[in-house]
C-alpha cells in the first residue's frame, strides 16, 4: 500500500465509508469513555491458540517452529495466521495484511486466544485499519508485549477489552512462564504479582530488586506497556483513559536522556497527573551515551513521580527480561509500593 492509498484509507475509515462497515467506523471515530470494560471469554482446555505477527518481520522459519511447539507443548492446538511470514520491508507485510490477520483471528470461532509471535515496530501502523466493533463482540484473550503495547491499549481505548501483557509466542517460554499461563489463563486465579526472592546464584537479591519511590496503596485500573510505544501514541484516540489508572510501563535499549523526555511527555499531555499508581519495570541497557553527563533514573523518578505523591515503585518484573509477570491490562490492581507487589482486585475472564 502506498502513502496516498494508506491515507485515502483512513479518510475513507473516519468518514464510516470503509468497506460498507459503518459500525467500524461508529467504533472508530466514538468516544471510548462510553465502553464498559469487557473481559474475554476463558481459554478451553486444548483450544486453539492463534499466531499473529503484528509488527516486526520474522527472520526465519525458526521462530515461527517455536512458536508452535510452544503452544503444543503448553498442551494446546496453534493456527497460524495466512500472512505470519509475509515481508514488506521491517514489517511482517503489508498494514492491511496484518490487519486482516489480526482481524480475521478474532473473528474465527474456532479461535480461543491469540498469540503475538513478536515485537519490533509497526503494530501502530494497523490500528486504524482493526474492526473494533467484531473485536469487542467476539472478545477473546491476546496477549504479546514490547510493540504489542500499541495493540493493549487500542484494545482498551476502542474496544473496551482486556488483554494480557506477557511473553510473545516465540519468546523464551521458562518454567517462570509456563506458571504464569497456568495460574493466569487455566486456573483464572486473581495473581498476586511479587518479583522472585533473589537470582538462583545470588547472596543477597540484587536481580528482582523493587525500590520504593513513593510509599502507599492505591487501586485503579491497570495500563500502561512499553515507554517509547505508548508515548507515540500522544495525541491519538487509541490511548485509554488515565484518570485513577495504575501506570505500569518498561522499556529497553533507551539512553536516560529519551526516558526523561518520554516521561516528560505524558507530564505535558497531563497523563502522569491522571493515575493513581506507577510502577516501572525493567529497563535493560538504559545507559548514559557519550557526552557532559546524564540524569540518573534514580534523578529522573524524582523529577516525575515522586511529586506525584501516589504510590510508586520500580524494580518490576515486566519487560524485556528471561522472567516476566503476565499482566491482566484493562483490570482493577491494587499497587503496594512499600511491598513492591501488584494484586489483581478482579478476575481477567468473564
Amino acid at each position: 500500500m502506498n502513502k496516498r492509498t494508506f491515507l485515502k484509507s483512513v479518510s475513507l475509515l473516519s468518514a464510516g465509508l470503509l468497506a460498507g462497515n459503518s459500525v467500524q467506523a461508529v467504533a472508530n471515530s466514538s468516544n471510548h469513555n462510553v465502553l464498559s470494560l469487557k473481559k474475554p471469554t476463558s481459554l478451553p482446555r486444548k483450544g486453539t491458540i492463534g499466531v499473529v505477527s503484528p509488527s516486526a518481520a520474522t527472520a526465519n522459519q525458526k521462530d515461527i517452529i517455536l512458536a508452535k511447539q510452544v503452544i503444543e507443548a503448553l498442551g494446546y492446538k496453534a493456527k497460524l495466521a495466512p500472512n505470519i511470514m509475509a515481508r514488506r520491508g521491517h514489517l511482517a507485510g503489508t498494514d492491511t495484511q496484518r490487519a486482516d490477520d489480526l482481524n480475521a483471528l478474532f473473528n474465527d470461532s474456532s479461535v480461543d486466544a491469540i498469540f503475538c509471535l513478536r515485537g519490533g515496530s509497526g503494530a501502530a501502523r494497523i490500528l486504524p485499519l482493526l474492526d473494533y466493533a467484531m473485536i469487542r463482540a467476539n472478545a477473546k484473550p491476546l496477549m504479546g508485549y514490547s510493540d504489542i503495547t500499541a495493540l493493549h491499549n487500542a484494545l482498551l481505548a476502542k474496544a473496551g477489552i482486556v488483554s494480557f501483557h506477557g511473553p510473545n509466542a516465540s519468546s523464551s517460554w521458562n518454567r517462570f512462564h509456563v506458571k504464569q499461563f497456568q495460574q493466569m489463563f487455566e486456573q483464572q486465579t486473581r495473581m498476586h504479582f511479587s518479583n522472585l526472592p533473589k537470582g538462583e546464584d545470588e547472596l543477597v537479591n540484587s536481580q528482582y530488586l523493587t525500590q520504593t519511590i513513593t510509599p502507599g496503596k492505591a487501586t485503579g485500573q491497570l495500563i500502561g506497556g512499553n515507554l517509547t510505544v505508548l508515548t507515540a501514541l500522544a495525541g491519538s484516540t487509541y490511548l485509554p483513559e488515565f484518570d485513577g489508572a495504575i501506570l505500569f510501563l518498561e522499556d529497553i535499549d533507551e539512553a536516560p536522556y529519551r526516558i526523561d523526555r518520554m516521561l516528560s511527555t505524558l507530564k505535558l499531555m497531563g497523563a502522569l497527573d491522571k493515575i493513581a499508581g506507577f510502577v516501572f519495570g525493567d529497563c535493560n541497557d538504559c545507559t548514559p551515551g557519550r557526552g557532559y553527563g546524564s540524569l540518573t533514573l534514580d534523578e529522573i523518578f524524582a523529577d516525575y513521580i515522586k511529586p506525584l505523591g501516589i504510590p510508586a515503585y520500580r524494580g518490576a518484573m515486566i519487560g524485556h527480561i528471561k522472567r516476566q509477570f503476565i499482566l491482566p491490562v484493562g483490570t482493577q490492581i491494587e499497587i503496594n509500593a512499600d511491598a513492591g507487589t501488584l494484586t489483581m482486585k478482579e478476575a481477567a475472564f468473564s
